[in-house]
């Protein structure tokens, strides 16, 4: 797939204050709340940013919660509530674990905020990691690969354009229940998350696009060509996205210590270092931004969207 690229890198970000696991939330996410996600969100919709992710989680152990933290919105609630505030940024569920919800109930949600949001969704699938959540809603966590396999397939018919979708599976059987409204994209992204190798393998074969979790910059190209011999030798064709996570990064000369690996330098250094993604055949990146504050955030948003993106 190498080549196979747009002329520019299109960029989105996933959403502070919406998780804070302390990988990447910044002190200031701490305190804030609705406000704050809706600055965040015009923001991006007048920077240019292609989307607005959020995670999903329905509840964290307690051996987890020093460093995931507890604090993980509800994605289609969170998704829904920003919908009403911007007017052309696409929605993205970063990822959603669909495998803990029967696929009719997250076909009505995600169908639903298509429909509300003018069909901006992109439905972002994981299979998840923590087995306590699982357990504790009667899912099998061994089997989570194979749920979610199902699962890409029961949601491609129940977000299809049949009011009445079917589909006979091993683990779930559907057919003769409608749901409206119907999605308002003829057929909904699905971009499949995950590096492990069934999951390179359930985006190339299933999704409509790829969301690597935590691969290096010299790692992509191998993945990248992977999906693309998975596609060819499947012979799956159409449209294919193929996502990256930045480094995190500052438009400028930081006048703070940053404390760990930041991207920092002029809209055209940080844009050379970008387009290295471009190449590899990365069609979106997810930016990710350091900041002490929302205001902060915000201009480094506006700056990255008028200096550095055009250079992408």
């Amino acid at each position: 797939m190498a080549g196979r690229h747009p002329v520019s890198l299109r960029y989105g970000m996933q959403l502070p204050v919406q998780s804070q696991t302390t990988l990447y939330a910044e002190p200031w996410e701490a305190g804030a709340g609705p406000d704050d996600l809706l600055a965040v969100a015009r923001a991006a919709d007048r920077s240019g940013f292609a989307y607005l992710a959020s995670c999903d989680h329905v509840g964290i152990p307690r051996r987890l919660a020093a460093a995931m933290s507890t604090v993980w919105y509800d994605p289609v609630a969170t998704l829904a509530f920003l919908a009403a505030a911007t007017e052309r940024i696409r929605l993205l569920s970063h990822v959603a674990v669909v495998g803990l919800r029967h696929p009719l109930l997250t076909a009505k949600q995600y169908a639903t905020l298509d429909h509300l949001s003018g069909g901006r969704l992109i439905l972002g699938v994981g299979a998840g990691h923590v087995q306590e959540e699982f357990q504790a809603l009667g899912v099998d966590f061994r089997q989570r690969g194979a749920v979610l396999d199902e699962c890409l397939d029961a949601l491609r018919a129940a977000l299809g354009p049949e009011e009445f979708p079917e589909h006979h599976g091993k683990l779930y059987d559907f057919e003769g229940l409608g749901q409206r409204p119907r999605p308002v994209q003829e057929r909904v992204p699905l971009w499949v998350g995950g590096s492990s190798p069934a999951a390179v393998r359930r985006a190339a074969l299933k999704g409509d696009g790829w969301l690597p979790q935590g691969d290096p910059r010299d790692r992509l190209p191998e993945q990248i060509a992977r999906i693309g011999e998975l596609r060819d030798r499947a012979g799956v064709h159409g449209g294919f996205t193929v996502g990256a996570v930045t480094e995190p990064l500052y438009v400028g000369t930081p006048r703070w210590d940053m404390g760990r690996r930041t991207l920092t330098g002029g809209p055209q250094e940080l844009a050379e270092s970008l387009r290295a993604y471009r190449a590899m055949g990365v069609h979106q990146i997810q930016v990710r931004f350091r900041s002490r504050s929302r205001s902060e955030l915000t201009d480094q948003m506006a700056a990255f969207g008028a200096e550095v993106a055009p250079h992408l």
